[in-house]
């Protein structure tokens, strides 16, 4: 479906350990999750959930014979030592817990959390080791035999434009970093 040629690695995200600003939390990233009073994590078919699961797979808090968007809330809670956790929806869900004090800390991307950095902070970023796959975010041209020859120069222009200096700076402002 990807034009030949036109496929490229545009952004990076990290997946990070997030608290209330100030909050004083003992937690110092994923290793010592099991230190918080209260988690907020977004469930195993959610992308920031799939990575925060393989992460403590990999670290070994985790244990899994199979595909981690299996693991449920109530297995990552044991495996914590009981903490609770309030599973979110999605990833946005998981920053408002934070942010509203429902939660001590929450898993998020590194551009969440700097959407609202007036009330939360980063811990710690996830070990680049401990995740699977590393977060990206490709552009490309695809295939389209409707689009017209306008349509297809416009597109062109729009994936040329998403590589260039001046959208970088845009995308690094929001907390992405750039390949």
């Amino acid at each position: 479906l990807v034009v030949d040629g036109t496929r490229a690695n545009v952004l990076n995200n990290q997946v990070v350990v997030i608290s209330l600003k100030d909050s004083g939390t003992k937690v110092t990233g994923l290793e010592n999750l099991k230190d918080a009073k209260s988690i907020a994590l977004a469930g195993g078919s959610v992308p920031v959930g799939k990575y925060t699961r393989q992460a403590l797979v990999n670290l070994g808090t985790l244990k899994t014979d199979g595909e981690v968007d299996a693991i449920t809330t109530a297995q990552v809670s044991q495996a914590l030592g009981g903490v609770e956790i309030s599973e979110e929806d999605n990833v946005s869900k998981v920053l408002t817990a934070v942010a509203e004090g429902s939660n001590e800390v929450g898993v998020v991307y590194a551009t969440d959390a700097a959407s609202m950095t007036d009330k939360v902070e980063v811990i710690a970023e996830a070990p680049s080791d401990a995740l699977k796959t590393p977060v990206i975010y490709p552009v490309g041209l695809v295939k389209n035999s409707d689009a017209t020859d306008e349509e297809k120069k416009d597109a062109k222009e729009f994936v040329d434009y998403l590589q260039t200096d001046d959208a970088k700076a845009v995308f690094t402002k929001y907390g992405f970093s750039v390949e």
